[in-house]
């Protein structure tokens, strides 16, 4: 109670101050984030508005995990054997397969002996190892106990010789994300945010039902293609829209409240409704049609003020800034709205421009790069961690989950200390932590000592990823934003091609991945030491605002100290 009058007392005299402002002339120039002060920082409106976008984070988080769960088939399979189908699993494995191989496993999963199974059964014949063997005719069976409802990779034998194609369709679903990330960013830019985020989703809804239809390897890949190219952007949009009608004052809480909770939710959640969905066709069309719930989108979702703005469409902005005053039960005053519209006419136009005017100006093409490599760098260390979830020696469900719920604290870390400490420190102090504890982690005993290094690695790279995106937004001019993070997006997408390679280097030698994960991270921490500290500060609304944003950057920007030295 106390906190809620204190923040009442607050915009108050933020308020007060701003009518003073008008009343003595000094408030010449109004720009987008003073008008948006008047109608009430943090008021029903953007609760609302945060309560109608949940379900996009949701949608991101089904997007991008759901093909595990679609696609995991149990470590423990052995071939078929039609004749031994009145045995127990045990029974048929000990007898008809192969034992002692050089698999690792103690039995062999892709051959059998080659025998009279009929006549073995009724003479009692003992099995005698020089039986030749052959590779699995009639497909496999595997240990329900680890995945216990088929997959489609249980159900077409992606196992043995076709052991590369769950790694393939991955790879696939990020190329998708790469041609998507391309074309829903021009669409964001071009369209609005609103559009770009529909889009997205409708993708993702129909390549996910498409899924489930697919007959062969070929039919799934295209399918998976697709659906890569409604990942993020189905929820990335949408991001971007609440970030835009928002102060700096609260920007960090309400752009990444929505993502760590209900992103982290929709995380947690699937791995649950896998097995209780208990077929791989029922999960696909469970988590994929609920994305056309995205059409009532404009009913409830408004488009973007600031990308309005960028467009030249003043009064569009306007009447949706005046509508937040009026849910809000604030008035803005009738001078201040004539004064930001001189204040707009004043501002160049840069509604025709492209992400290429980025490239072309120095300081704007040096920090897409660093946050590129920055976002790539969270990205690789992140999927690699996900990828190493074996490692756990847990319940394979029950890991995901474990993993999936440091989001939890991440997200506390982030609303309550990104603005005191900045988007650089915390970066850079978070890539350093992990950097330490993913090496930490192949050297240290396996077991517990081992899966605490990788939970505090994992805790910090949420962070870096939590930041990352919500940093790029703020440095890029409205005009490209949409486009400029997607591109960062893509670069995030290449990554992530690139992280199952890295785990696979476990087969040469046991610790190399994390050692390589642990060196990606030092990467991040140094591409974060390049980039300009934007905590507290307006998002530009145009190319010039973007480059004396990073012109007039200090290394040591803190903004608790900020806020002592004034």
């Amino acid at each position: 109670m106390k906190v809620t009058n204190e923040l009442k007392n607050k915009k108050t005299e933020l308020h007060d101050e701003n009518t003073e402002k008008i009343t003595d002339g000094s408030l010449k120039n109004v720009d987008f984030d003073q008008l948006l002060s008047w109608t009430g920082e943090f008021g029903l409106y953007q609760v609302l508005l945060i309560v109608f976008t949940c379900p996009f984070y949701v949608f991101g988080a089904f997007a991008y995990f759901t093909q595990l769960f679609m696609t995991e088939v149990s470590a423990d399979h052995w071939c078929w054997i039609p004749e031994l189908k009145n045995l127990s699993p045990i029974e048929r494995r000990s007898l008809a397969i192969p034992q002692n191989t050089n698999e690792g496993f103690g039995y062999s999963h892709c051959t059998s002996y080659v025998a009279n199974w009929t006549e073995v059964l009724d003479s009692g014949q003992n099995i005698n190892s020089s039986w030749p063997t052959e590779h699995c005719k009639h497909g496999w069976e595997f240990d329900k106990s680890q995945i216990p409802y088929p997959t489609i990779s249980s159900e077409m034998g992606w196992v043995c010789d076709k052991d590369n194609y769950q790694a393939t369709a991955q790879s696939i679903f990020f190329v998708g994300s790469i041609i998507g990330g391309l074309c829903i960013g021009w669409i964001a830019d071009r369209f609005g945010r609103l559009p770009a985020g529909i889009v997205g989703n409708l993708i993702g809804c129909l390549a996910g039902v498409c899924s489930v239809f697919a007959r062969n390897f070929v039919e799934f890949c295209i399918c998976r293609f697709f659906m890569g190219m409604s990942y993020e952007t189905c929820m990335m949009m949408i991001y971007l829209l609440v970030l835009e009608y928002v102060s700096p004052k609260y920007r960090t809480i309400i752009a990444n409240l929505p993502t760590g909770v209900f992103f982290t939710l929709g995380m947690i959640a699937l791995p649950w409704l896998a097995l209780a969905c208990g077929n791989w066709k029922t999960l696909g069309l469970l988590t994929s049609l609920p994305m056309a719930l995205s059409l009532l989108a404009p009913f409830v979702i408004p488009e973007s003020p600031r990308w309005l703005l960028s467009r030249g469409r003043v009064d569009e902005a306007i009447s949706k800034v005046m509508k937040i005053g009026r849910v809000n039960k604030k008035e803005i005053p009738e001078d201040v709205i004539r004064q930001f519209e001189l204040s707009m006419k004043t501002k160049p136009n840069d509604n025709t421009s492209s992400i290429l005017e980025v490239f072309r100006i120095p300081l704007l093409r040096r920090m897409l790069i660093c946050i590129c490599i920055e976002f790539m760098c969270c990205t690789i260390i992140f999927d690699a961690l996900l990828r190493s979830i074996g490692s756990l020696a847990f319940d394979f469900f029950l890991s995901f989950t474990i993993l999936s719920a440091t989001e939890f604290p991440s997200l506390l870390t982030v609303s309550f200390a990104l603005d005191l400490i900045g988007r650089k420190w915390i970066s850079i102090a978070m890539m350093s932590l992990c950097c330490v504890f993913s090496i930490l982690t192949s050297v240290v005993p396996n077991g517990l000592p081992s899966v605490l290094c990788a939970v505090v690695a994992r805790y910090g790279v949420n962070i870096c990823y939590m930041v990352a995106m919500q940093w790029a937004a703020e440095m890029l001019p409205t005009p490209v934003r949409g486009s400029g993070t997607s591109v960062v997006q893509i670069c995030g997408y290449v990554a992530t091609v690139i992280s199952p390679y890295i785990v696979y280097l476990k087969v040469y030698v046991a610790g190399l991945p994390l050692i390589i994960v642990g060196i990606i991270a030092a990467i991040g921490a140094v591409a974060a030491m390049l980039l300009p500290e934007t905590a507290g500060k307006s998002m530009p609304q145009t190319f010039e605002e973007a480059e004396n944003q990073i012109r007039e950057s200090k290394f040591f920007d803190v903004p608790f100290l900020r806020k002592k030295q004034r």
